[in-house]
């Protein structure tokens, strides 16, 4: 199942699992970043060649629910510190020419982790057949 892209060209159920880990690493640098510069440039990253990288196409998914363990755990400690006018606090995206809040980004990565998540469901539900 893992193996198994969730739909037809797209990435494997592992892959996917790698990415988020990979991706929720980057949004807590970039929320540290944001909260102790003054509208720092987000530095992208090419996520699609991040995904076809050795270490994505063969680590055990262990060590990616690790990371994402350990990573949620100060990212949530960090967030929770957040007060008032720091969520409006910016950082400067090249990719999309603008500045993007903490609150924003907060929004983006909730969402991306869960549009992600169903892209795993979907993987098992389809191995598995109908109910």
């Amino acid at each position: 199942q893992l193996e198994q892209p969730y739909r037809p060209g797209g990435w494997t159920a592992r892959q996917v699992i790698h990415h988020v880990a990979d991706s929720h690493l980057n949004a807590y640098i970039r929320f540290k970043l944001i909260l102790t510069e003054e509208k720092p440039v987000i530095k992208p990253y090419n996520e699609k060649a991040w995904a076809e990288l050795e270490d994505t196409r063969k680590t055990p998914l262990e060590a990616s629910l690790q990371i994402l363990e350990g990573v949620h755990e100060r990212w949530t400690t960090l967030l929770e510190s957040i007060q008032g006018e720091d969520w409006q606090r910016t950082g400067f995206h090249p990719e999309q020419q603008r500045e993007i809040s903490l609150f924003e980004f907060l929004a983006l990565y909730s969402w991306h982790s869960r549009h992600h998540l169903e892209h795993v469901e979907l993987v098992l539900r389809t191995k598995a057949g109908p109910a």
